[in-house]
């Protein structure tokens, strides 16, 4: 007989869904598909001849400490690296406040283990990145929403949001995934300054600040709340800050950090500890070799070259090819960028019809924690090349006004 194993899941993974983004990655495997789903980095950047130098090095000078196990924290001349890296940008902290994970996606699962009881309200940008809620949604987060504008979170809504107690507010300031789109210094120092008075901590997620490609560098949400505390050296302050290794070095590595007071990395330790013990410790120890020494400031320079040329591909061709009634952001840096169609289009149903055509995209609705955003979609620009782009945003343009003429 059969064991019935849907009546012995637990009840958490009645809120487990299936990622809409790794559903649509199946189909860039179907021939033909111009893919415009997922956030993945071009291979083209990828530091392949690095990566093989480094392997043969770890292999070679330290065997035996690359292939065992490692400590929880992370391998401890990879999170000085990270540390003395983030300095430059005005994060000051030292390796005991760095923990490595096995991706951002780890980080955000840990920080959901950690933080969050089932029936917690966690303050989430509309849209907001869709993998965060798919790590917290098996927790039992519920979410408020705060609404979103060219310049990042609405101050007025943040502050309603707020009177909600949330545990904590989850917030995405450089060229937000989904939009695109870069919260303003004024926004920035206002979230500092709400946070800090109704008591709500901030976790700042950050996987894309080093892909700017035009405008002016901005703090991170960290460096703004050290200034408004006044701190001097030691983290201590009212975030707690992710980055990775996906897209400056190559998503298949899954190497991620969490930067956050002592105290929070003690507790993310033994949570990840009941998970897998620690992270690749061969890894990490090939990233270190790969990125110490300023090659990743190099690497850096050339992404920006390739994403810029493609991100301008992508907003010329939506200009020559959209109808009238599209709109679309324009992003500074990232991987996305934002499409809204006129309201009485529903972007999962123009998908169908693209799909026929051989151009796929992330229906936008699925990044709306409360429902809506059914006239939206998301565009990656990172992984096609310029031709692709071209042809890719034609034949979505031309789906769209069929899809309009009904």
């Amino acid at each position: 007989m059969q064991t019935p194993w849907e009546h012995r899941y637990a009840q958490r993974t009645q809120r487990m869904k299936s990622s809409a983004i790794r559903e649509l990655l199946k189909l860039a495997e179907q021939p033909g598909i111009i893919s415009f789903g997922g956030g993945m980095p071009a291979p083209d950047v990828f530091p392949v001849e690095q990566f093989k130098e480094a392997c043969i090095k770890v292999l070679n000078n330290n065997s035996a400490g690359a292939l065992q196990y490692g400590s929880t924290e992370g391998y401890l001349p990879l999170r000085e690296m990270i540390a003395r890296h983030t300095s430059r940008y005005g994060i000051t902290v030292n390796a005991d406040n760095i923990l490595i994970t096995s991706g951002s996606q780890q980080a955000l699962d840990l920080l959901g283990k950690v933080f969050i009881n089932r029936g917690d309200r966690i303050l989430v940008e509309s849209p907001t990145y869709l993998g965060a809620l798919q790590a917290w949604n098996a927790y039992g987060a519920e979410y408020v929403s705060v609404s979103f504008d060219d310049n990042g979170m609405v101050p007025e809504s943040l502050e309603h949001a707020l009177r909600f107690g949330p545990k904590f507010i989850y917030a995405l300031p450089n060229f937000q995934n989904p939009t695109g789109i870069t919260m303003s210094l004024e926004r920035r120092t206002r979230l500092v300054e709400l946070a800090d008075r109704y008591g709500v901590p901030i976790i700042e997620d950050d996987p894309y600040g080093q892909l700017r490609y035009e405008g002016e560098t901005l703090p991170a949400v960290e460096v703004i709340d050290s200034q408004f505390r006044g701190e001097q050296g030691c983290y201590s302050g009212n975030v707690i800050y992710l980055s990775t290794f996906s897209k400056i070095l190559a998503p298949g590595i899954r190497l991620a950090w969490v930067i956050a007071p002592s105290e929070v990395i003690r507790k993310l330790v033994q949570a990840k500890q009941g998970a897998d013990l620690n992270t690749s410790t061969f890894n990490q120890m090939v990233a270190y070799e790969v990125g110490h020494g300023g090659f990743l400031d190099e690497h850096a320079k050339l992404i920006r070259k390739v994403y810029r040329e493609r991100r301008d591909v992508m907003l010329d061709s939506l200009s020559e090819h959209m109808p009238e009634g599209v709109r679309w952001t324009t992003p500074q840096g990232g991987l996305f960028l934002w499409v809204t169609l006129p309201e009485h289009l529903n972007s999962s149903e123009v998908l169908q019809e693209a799909v026929k055509e051989k151009v796929a995209f992330v229906p936008g609705h699925s990044f709306f924690p409360n429902g809506g955003g059914e006239n939206t979609m998301r565009l990656n620009f990172s992984f096609s090349n310029p031709e692709m782009i071209n042809e890719g945003i034609g034949r979505l343009g031309r789906v769209i006004k069929k899809v309009m003429q009904g």
